[in-house]
């Protein structure tokens, strides 16, 4: 069974905005899918559509099987929700609040502490369980978030900026967590965010997004094929200048179709007199790559 599928669900508001246009996905479980795009693009909809807080215009979703329009409390049974303001309950302290919210998804009292502790020293706030919820930071609110989320075990995690506010400590250990869950527990993470560079570090696949269209999806691999593979050489080289593109004194950056264009370029850059002393392909990231495709689908546009 997939776990999460869109088939080309659509959603109009009041007034005529159309805020998704037929979008179709399909995830396996395990999978970490970077859900990309800015803001205004229909991804916080979708999650939306996908937890059952909306209900579509056109086409339909499911998560693990359930029709979220029709079971929301099925979904949400096996589902966790991280928004990107956390809310939760400032006079009580960040172990009340977690074993609050377990005692909600049916915890006992014993498992929901054992398991509201086991979260918060995965995301070092062992340190602040005693402390109310309102003396916390921005970060550390945060990475509660994510642990009441992660307190029922859930089978699929929604993720809206999940690393927003954190330093790079805290964001690491989210990292972390979230790969672990996808590898040892199955869980399947569906990632909303318009960080590319953090979404490259993090996800198996992606679904580009713009004006409510998803444009590109794939693994990363996928995507650079779609766009012909490429990237550049990166050459530093002594001696005399080298008939390449020049970036700085004995630095060339070199557009390649891909690796196998390199040793001719050695050779050609050693014929030329050059003193070879770093060769370094880059592939194209995900940055590079959505910039990419979201201009061809600009210059395909009426």
């Amino acid at each position: 069974m997939k776990a999460i599928v869109l088939d080309h669900l659509s959603k109009t508001y009041p007034g005529g905005k159309a805020a998704l246009r037929e979008v179709s996905i399909a995830l396996d479980p395990g999978e970490i899918f970077g859900f990309l795009g800015p803001n205004g693009a229909g991804k916080t909809t979708t999650v939306k559509l996908l937890t059952g807080m909306l209900t579509p215009t056109g086409g339909g979703c499911t998560v693990l099987g359930r029709d979220p329009a029709r079971q929301p409390e099925a979904v949400h049974a096996l589902a966790g929700v991280v928004t990107e303001h956390a809310q939760m309950y400032d006079t009580l302290t960040g172990l009340e609040n977690l074993t609050f919210f377990g005692a909600l998804f049916g915890l006992d009292a014993k498992a929901s502490k054992s398991r509201a502790q086991a979260l918060l020293e995965e995301l070092d706030l062992t340190h602040a369980a005693g402390q109310k919820l309102g003396a916390y930071s921005t970060g550390m609110r945060q990475r509660l978030s994510l642990a009441r989320a992660l307190m029922h075990r859930p089978q699929v995690l929604f993720l809206d900026e999940p690393t927003s506010g954190l330093d790079p400590q805290s964001a690491q250990a989210v990292h972390t967590l979230l790969r672990r869950l996808a590898r040892e527990e199955g869980t399947t993470c569906f990632l909303c965010t318009h960080q590319l560079r953090y979404a490259q570090e993090i996800c198996t696949c992606y679904g580009l997004m713009d004006q409510g269209r998803l444009f590109a999806q794939g693994t990363l691999d996928q995507l650079r094929a779609q766009v012909g593979g490429g990237g550049t050489l990166l050459l530093q080289a002594g001696g005399p200048p080298l008939p390449f593109p020049q970036t700085g004194p004995g630095r060339y950056e070199i557009p390649i179709a891909g690796e196998e264009d390199i040793p001719a370029l050695v050779r050609q850059a050693v014929a030329a007199g050059g003193e070879i002393t770093r060769v370094l392909p880059q592939a194209p990231t995900l940055e590079d790559l959505y910039f990419h495709l979201i201009g061809q689908r600009e210059e395909a546009l009426p």
